[in-house]
């Protein structure tokens, strides 16, 4: 390498280190927000656990009471494994965010809409979208798997 390729170098690994700790301070930052959302859902969660069950004496098996409660379960789960996804940016074990995690979280985020989803007011259209997306991101998620384990 001569001189001059030398100094072109130094710039451009001291802009990537920057970037990668604007990365992280982004995903911390992130992390954070989640953090307070999480609180905020599992209190809500927690309220409507005792007002719905122990207070208002409903039946847990009841298709609304198990609409209302496992979708707001699922929205913590889904905002846990987001939080957790950003701990490896943070945690600089990987610069980006896994596209297969992005896909689970949207196959999460789907299976959340399909338990909370109610069968007298949706529209044939509608479940067709669902179901068509779901497929898509089955298939994506298996495309993307075997694509890592092929290597």
């Amino acid at each position: 390498m001569s001189n001059s390729d030398k100094e072109t170098a130094k710039p451009e690994s001291a802009i990537q280190n920057y970037y990668r700790k604007f990365e992280s301070f982004i995903a911390l930052l992130l992390t954070f927000i989640i953090i307070v959302i999480v609180i905020i859902a599992i209190s809500r969660l927690a309220y409507s656990v005792y007002s719905m069950l122990l207070i208002g004496m409903k039946d847990p098996l009841d298709h609304k009471v198990f609409q209302t409660i496992f979708g707001e379960i699922i929205t913590l789960l889904i905002a846990l494994e987001f939080s957790h996804t950003l701990q490896y940016v943070v945690t600089k074990q990987q610069s980006i965010i896994q596209t297969t995690v992005v896909v689970l979280i949207a196959i999460l985020a789907l299976a959340r809409k399909f338990i909370i989803l109610d069968l007298d007011k949706v529209s044939a259209g509608e479940l067709i979208g669902l179901a068509a997306a779901t497929l898509a991101l089955g298939l994506t998620y298996l495309i993307l798997r075997n694509k890592r384990s092929n290597y």
